[in-house]
């Protein structure tokens, strides 16, 4: 019999509930605050580095920190781009499986799970360099998105500190060969 479009559900196991929940994936995105989706249902990531204008690729420490590093072969700077959204992804570093995320404040941080905190809208600026605006938080007044950025000495920037015309919010996304989809 032909599938209705309720019946294209996705379903997850939601920890609050302790039960399977159907989520619609464009509505929602692979994964919820709630919920862990099973390995075989999460959208795949392009396994890629992250070049900052500054001159550091963007790192996940060991600790969970977030700063940059100059070395390319790196491990600690392997990421996933999981699309989550149009045009929106989430950063997943491969060697910790933390997500990059903007609090309220506008500080980066590293979280086990994925929230919508780690969501970050992708648009390719004119200079064909990539920047990553948060999807929740932004300027008051203005509207002036928050971006995510590294500063000179390839620490992490306040995203309210950062603007998209800057080289610190400029990123180029290296994907790494026979990486593939993760």
């Amino acid at each position: 019999r032909p599938r209705t479009g309720s019946e294209n559900r996705y379903h997850c196991w939601c920890c609050r509930c302790n039960s399977t929940c159907p989520h619609l994936l464009l509505e929602v995105g692979p994964l919820c605050g709630c919920a862990r989706l099973s390995a075989e249902l999460q959208l795949k990531g392009i396994v890629t580095r992250l070049y900052c204008r500054q001159g550091y690729y963007l790192q996940i420490h060991g600790e969970g920190a977030i700063g940059g590093t100059k070395d390319e072969g790196s491990h600690l700077a392997l990421f996933n781009l999981i699309p989550v959204g149009l045009r929106v992804v989430a950063i997943q570093g491969v060697k910790s499986g933390l997500y990059i995320a903007m609090n309220v404040s506008g500080f980066l941080y590293t979280s086990e799970r994925f929230t919508p905190e780690c969501r970050f809208k992708e648009s390719v600026y004119q200079n064909y360099y990539v920047i990553y605006a948060s999807t929740l938080y932004k300027q008051h007044e203005s509207g002036r998105s928050w971006f995510l950025g590294l500063g000179k000495d390839g620490g992490p920037m306040k995203g309210n500190h950062v603007k998209k015309t800057k080289p610190c919010a400029h990123f180029l996304p290296k994907p790494i060969e026979g990486g593939g989809m993760t």
